[in-house]
């Protein structure tokens, strides 16, 4: 019988070892490394985050047409379980009753997001949906949003009873009240281009 050896577990140390400019998430001992994200990719999640950032995220709570009350944030390093489950989503939004202020001396967000949004790319689709959802899920995330570019769709999905349970589909370029944030009208048209 000729033994193979076990391929070696990744650590936070090596995640944190990667050169500054390298994109990575640590996932129970598996490193995934990943490119730079392409135009389309950028331009979905940065229209939304700006969209969402603006209307929710300013101020503390309700201030004009904008109701406030979260922190909305590009690529957080969210420990789901600390220096074991580090993930990048696109976006990730906290409640400010949950999470008064975003870390400052710490790149750790180790307060589970309320609301993450994957922006899939042909690249990272698979462990966006395969490896990722499940354990936001595990961890406590309240929704997760799945946005495709290429199908021009955006999927919303809360938390069920030890399951995502989906919550409804917006395609194309409309105006949509979507869950959490259906407070205001969400502009997709601008996420496609």
């Amino acid at each position: 019988m000729v033994s193979v050896p076990r391929p070696r577990t990744a650590t936070y140390d090596d995640y944190l070892a990667l050169p500054d400019d390298q994109r990575a998430e640590l996932i129970d001992g598996v490193l995934y490394l990943m490119s730079g994200p392409k135009g389309r990719h950028v331009r979905a999640a940065s229209n939304l985050g700006a969209q969402l950032g603006f209307r929710f995220g300013l101020s503390d709570g309700p201030s004009g047409d904008n109701p406030g009350g979260w922190w909305i944030l590009s690529e957080p390093e969210v420990h789901l379980r600390l220096d074991r489950r580090v993930v990048r989503p696109d976006l990730a939004g906290w409640d400010r009753e949950r999470m008064p202020a975003p870390p400052v001396d710490n790149h750790k967000f180790t307060v589970i997001p309320d609301w993450i949004c994957e922006v899939l790319s042909p690249s990272t689709a698979g462990k966006d949906n395969i490896v990722k959802m499940p354990k936001y899920r595990e961890a406590g995330v309240q929704w997760a949003w799945i946005v495709d570019p290429v199908a021009q769709r955006v999927d919303v999905f809360r938390a069920g009873d030890g399951e995502w349970e989906e919550k409804g589909g917006f395609e194309g370029a409309i105006v949509a009240r979507i869950p959490p944030f259906d407070a205001v009208e969400i502009d997709l048209g601008p996420l496609w281009g």
